[in-house]
Parts: C-alpha cells; structure tokens; sequence
C-alpha cells in the first residue's frame, strides 16, 4: 500500500518532502569563537577571503578558531610552538603559512611543558594543579623565544593585512601580544584567551584588556575564557551591530 501511495505522488513532491533542512552552525573552536568571528566579518554573505594569524595553532582542526574561515577560503598564518606540530597542518591546511616557534622575547631561552593533553603545553609550569583531570606533565624541553613582530616581518606576505588575530598559549598570551609591533602589524579584530579576567570575571578590566586600550583597541565582547578586542578604526557600527570588512591583499 505504502509504495502505491509513493507512486500516486508526483517525483517532484516526493523530493521536496524528502528534503530536510538543517539549521545548524558548525563550529570548531572550544566555545565558539569562530561562530562570532563568523558574524563579525559576516562571513555567510561576504565573498571576500580575509587573512588570520593563530597563535598558539594547536591543531588544524580541534579548537581551531580558524578552520571554519579556511573552509571558506581564507588563509593566514599558524604559529605553535609544540614540536612537530605543524606536520599536521602542512597536511591539512596547505594554502596556509605554518611555522613551528615559540613566541615572546627575542631570543629568551625557557622550558616548555608539554603535558599528556597536548592543548595545555605551556611555558607555565604551574597553570594547572598537579593531577587535575588527571592532566600532568610528559616532558619538558628548552626552547627559545623570538618576538611576533619578527615572524611576521619573516612571513607575512607582502602588503598582505591582517584581519583577525587569535592568541591561546595558556598563560603567556600577554607576553606574546606584547611582542608584537601594532603600529606594523595591526589586525581588525584581536582575541585571547586571558587566565586574569577568567578568575576575577572582569573581562574589560584585565591587565590584558588595559594593554589592548593602550594599543588602541576596546573591548568587544567575551566567551567563558575568550575575550575580543577591536580596532575602531578598522570596524563599523551597523544596525547588526559591530561589522568589519575582510581587507583583501
């Protein structure tokens, strides 16, 4: 009887009632921070590909605030200091720049944690209590800083603007946002994961947030662990809100 039915209905109905939609809004970064980026450079609409620089990469795809902006044509920059790290992004993201280095002074050699969950290797020893979700540290190594001012003038294309830069090295991104030059390298948008303002809930009033009103951006909104800064003279208010327009090369 069933099939009957199905035959009595014309093809073009049946496909139309077979077709679902789905409302979903993929993201894959740790509390979507991708998603607001998306929204911030109206991402959906725009047919302009921007360029990003991640800090702190990770990983091409797990946590990535970037992935979703590859995925639609962007490209930029990955820096990680982890050794080996950029092997899988060279697989997965070859149109980007990837580098292997440890960002803060200039030539400042200092010991790297690296712990049985790869996200938390940081030059911060003590971040996380011992034993804490059963988090410790595997191994440790001396590695030596460079400034980002210094990768960038290396790497970053010629005339080539920044859109948005994303900072997470759990624990030093105030060391890493300060060895930038921001008169040179002056991205639209800046967010970092900053330990201060998560403990204290005062995100627009962390000794990060107060470095980033000195260099000129404010303050834009927050995740649970991530804060956005903007350029104001970079972003325009719509009646959506705050906008800004990828730079094209």
């Amino acid at each position: 009887m069933k099939k009957l039915i199905k035959s009595l209905i014309p093809q073009r109905v049946r496909a139309w009632l077979g077709t679902s939609i789905d409302y979903r809004r993929l993201s894959y970064s740790q509390e979507g921070e991708d998603l607001i980026l998306a929204s911030l450079f109206d991402l959906q609409f725009s047919k302009t590909p921007g360029f990003y620089v991640d800090v702190g990469a990770h990983h091409p795809k797990l946590l990535s605030n970037t992935f979703v902006f590859y995925m639609n044509g962007w490209s930029g920059i990955n820096i990680d200091a982890a050794p080996g790290s950029m092997l899988a992004f060279q697989h997965e993201r070859p149109r980007d720049i990837n580098i292997e280095a440890a960002v803060g002074e200039a030539g400042k050699a200092l010991t790297f944690y690296e712990f049985n969950q790869p996200a938390l290797n940081s030059f911060c020893r003590d971040r996380i209590p011992t034993g804490y979700f059963g988090w410790t540290i595997v191994r440790e190594r001396q590695l030596t800083t460079a400034t980002l001012a210094h990768l960038l003038e290396q790497h970053l294309p010629p005339g080539r603007l920044i859109d948005f830069m994303t900072v997470d090295v759990e624990g030093f991104d105030l060391r890493v946002l300060k060895s930038n030059d921001w008169a040179r390298f002056r991205p639209a948008v800046v967010l970092v994961e900053d330990d201060e303002a998560i403990q204290s809930n005062r995100f627009w009033d962390s000794s990060i947030c107060r470095y980033m009103s000195q260099q000129g951006y404010n303050y834009c909104c927050n995740t649970l662990l991530t804060t956005f800064f903007v350029d104001q003279e970079q972003v325009e208010s719509t009646l959506r809100g705050t906008r800004v327009r990828p730079r094209s090369s």
